[in-house]
């Protein structure tokens, strides 16, 4: 075992304790909502666009995109576009070290605001990597474009739009079958079915009724994921508890 290897066996020994530690859990589990009620995740960007994610989260991200090596990327949500390019960052780093032959990250969301279009347009780096798709993600005409870009070699899908229950399902149910054998379909903000009731006012998702209870439901009729519990285990601070999907059957991609 080269060192490095057994730096890796150390570390992810060492991270599976944090999950019998009690007082550490505890105190990770409260700042964590204190970060929610702060809208700590707000406060961060990738190429100096907001990305809307707790930085633990778009480390755990960078760690599984050069892991998995994906050619194609899907992810249903863009708001400002700082994810979009992160992932197409991880995809030119990928390409530029010969890890992958080419990269495409496809963005799916209801509406595409004008700002958002002219950041992710005037990237002169990765802006041809990047594909976006205005519309709901859950229509069949969407899913079907979508399709189009599926690599046959490794994909994998973050979603990140719409955050009812029966909206992700729709979703899981869509895009979890394009994912890869060893790849990972990634659920963003389970993490509300922990919140408080307060944490999402006016929004039509909360407490019973969010991307948690949708993959739960998922996985009761799907045996091709199982949950990573490593990857939150060594976070500790996570707004996707229960959300990062590993597939292990194989199929045709």
């Amino acid at each position: 075992m080269s060192n490095l290897e057994r730096y890796k066996t150390e570390s992810l020994q060492r991270s599976n304790t944090y999950k019998n530690n009690k007082q550490l859990q505890e105190s990770c589990n409260q700042f964590t909502k204190e970060l929610v009620a702060a809208k700590y995740a707000h406060n961060y960007f990738w190429m100096g666009v907001p990305i809307l994610q707790l930085p633990q989260d778009m480390m755990a991200l960078q760690e599984i995109i050069w892991k998995t090596k994906p050619y194609t990327i899907i992810e249903t949500g863009i708001a400002w576009g700082g994810s979009l390019l992160f992932s197409a960052s991880m995809l030119e780093l990928l390409e530029r070290a010969g890890k992958i032959e080419y990269g495409d990250v496809v963005g799916i969301d209801i509406e595409i605001r004008p700002h958002t279009k002219e950041i992710l347009e005037n990237n002169q780096l990765i802006k041809t990597i990047i594909h976006t798709i205005e519309g709901s993600s859950i229509d069949q005409d969407i899913i079907e474009q979508v399709r189009s870009y599926q690599s046959h070699t490794r994909t994998m899908v973050i979603l990140d739009s719409n955050h009812t229950h029966d909206h992700v399902l729709a979703e899981l149910r869509a895009y979890a079958p394009m994912v890869s054998k060893g790849c990972y379909c990634i659920v963003n903000d389970t993490g509300i079915e922990d919140f408080p009731v307060s944490a999402a006012p006016g929004r039509p998702w909360g407490k019973g009724n969010n991307p948690k209870t949708a993959v739960h439901e998922f996985l009761k009729e799907n045996n091709d994921f199982v949950i990573d519990k490593d990857i939150e285990n060594k976070l500790l601070i996570t707004g996707s508890p229960d959300g990062y999907l590993r597939k292990v059957k194989w199929n045709n991609h």
